[in-house]
């Protein structure tokens, strides 16, 4: 496809890096001749230094042939403004704008459909929700969702002493109903497993299973899954704003420390419901005044990631119990996962992933469509949902009779709203929802699973 990206800050640079492996013509824009410069050098891609909510930058740009436009700057205004003028401009073109702004988080769906925008993102607003649903869930490292939320993939670190230890996949057949273990993550290793892989302490799990298969095998293996009644957020910007407001209509206790005063204000009319006290939450005194022992999850939500590691580090050793850590940076994926952290977010990461999963389903012209795309492991692991809405040539056959590529992973079946963890004489078929996991990146098409 042909692609134009207005903004290379982190997020724009995050998105230049996935689209440009995946052979992509990408264009990029920007009013900074040095960020052009860098990535110009660093990624096989075009580079135009201006304003891209300008017609003649556009136009330079080959807007004319351009078959998606993406606006990512800092501001929501010139990411909207520059949708419109490419869609004034480019009838066929597809569009999509970063709004990240409060003020635009409820008019969010009214402003795609009157500005005829492809999708809108709010990268805050979706980590919000990734955290909202880790602390619904304090058992996992992290959880994405399926067909509709109805499957959950779920990765949790295996507890010391927990009775899965020293036990084959297949031994624990009776603990695994209707539920898949995926990937056994070892030393940083990854391992696609058999019913012969016995586990060890330490492994990280991924699985699949609908939630009530998930909750009833933490139930049996003696893993919590209560969600957190009281969580503690230090930091008080856009993101943290999306999450207490989530959290406290789920009627948990908020407490939210922030060092800017003004801030704090804002933060007190805004969310009534929440205690927010203004102090600097890297103050061991003002941690414990707030008790932060007695607390079910805590939140490192500042904008410095090398602080939120340290908050959660300090968090995990008094706490014990739920603590999410935001960061910031893209490049640093194997520093951060060294530190042993629990949960880990990454708001451009997250806006990353959506934006390339867009692209690649826009771009598919075949019998299935990528509905869902996460990126896992640090970048190294895809985990993809396809819709099979045709007939095709890989409908019909058994999987055992396919030639599957070599790390590829046929995780689920989802048919009329069930899982069905698949076997080899199962089949596809026209309706159903395919769930891939694999370490080849960029698969589009379901067909990509073929040797």
């Amino acid at each position: 496809m042909q692609i134009i990206v207005v903004g290379c800050g982190k997020v724009g640079r995050s998105i230049i890096s996935q689209l440009a492996q995946e052979n992509n013509n990408v264009t990029v824009i920007d009013i900074d001749a040095t960020i052009i410069r860098n990535i110009s050098t660093s990624y096989d891609v075009m580079g135009i230094v201006g304003n891209g909510s300008s017609f003649n930058i556009l136009a330079k740009a080959d807007l004319e042939h351009t078959d998606m436009l993406i606006a990512v700057t800092e501001s929501d205004e010139v990411n909207l403004l520059t949708c419109v003028i490419a869609k004034l401009n480019n009838s066929q073109c597809h569009t999509i704008a970063r709004v990240r702004s409060p003020h635009y988080s409820d008019e969010r769906h009214y402003l795609q459909k009157g500005l005829n925008l492809s999708m809108t993102i709010n990268p805050e607003m979706e980590a919000a929700k990734e955290i909202s649903r880790l602390l619904n869930f304090p058992s996992a490292i992290e959880i994405v969702s399926f067909a509709k939320d109805r499957i959950d993939m779920l990765r949790f670190r295996v507890p010391a002493s927990s009775v899965l230890i020293g036990r084959s996949l297949k031994d624990i057949a009776d603990l695994t109903v209707n539920l898949l273990v995926c990937i056994i993550e070892r030393n940083s290793n990854i391992l696609v497993p058999d019913g012969n892989t016995v586990i060890q302490e330490g492994d990280i799990l991924t699985i699949i299973a609908m939630p009530r298969d998930a909750q009833a095998f933490f139930k049996k293996i003696g893993v919590r899954t209560n969600k957190c009644k009281s969580v503690m957020i230090v930091g008080g910007g856009q993101l943290s704003y999306y999450l207490a407001k989530m959290l406290l209509k789920s009627h948990t206790d908020v407490t939210i420390i922030e060092r800017d005063m003004a801030r704090c204000e804002e933060l007190v009319e805004a969310l009534p419901g929440a205690t927010i006290d203004c102090g600097d939450g890297t103050e061991e005194e003002l941690l414990k005044e707030e008790h932060l022992e007695s607390m079910d999850g805590f939140v490192a939500c500042t904008g410095m990631d090398e602080v939120n590691a340290i908050l959660s580090l300090y968090a995990l050793k008094h706490m014990g119990k739920k603590v999410v850590t935001k960061v910031n940076h893209v490049d640093f994926g194997d520093v951060i996962e060294g530190l042993q952290l629990d949960s880990i977010v990454n708001p451009k990461e997250l806006t990353a992933q959506q934006i390339v999963q867009y692209v690649r389903a826009a771009g598919n012209s075949m019998e299935s469509n990528v509905e869902t795309l996460y990126r896992l492991m640090n970048g190294r692991v895809e985990a993809l949902e396809f819709l099979l809405d045709k007939e095709s040539p890989i409908i019909g056959p058994k999987l055992a009779e396919m030639q599957i590529k070599k790390n590829v992973l046929i995780a689920g079946i989802v048919r009329e709203g069930k899982l069905i963890i698949p076997g080899g004489q199962d089949a596809f078929q026209v309706g159903d929802t395919v769930i891939v996991v694999t370490t080849n990146l960029g698969f589009h098409d379901i067909e990509n699973i073929l040797a």
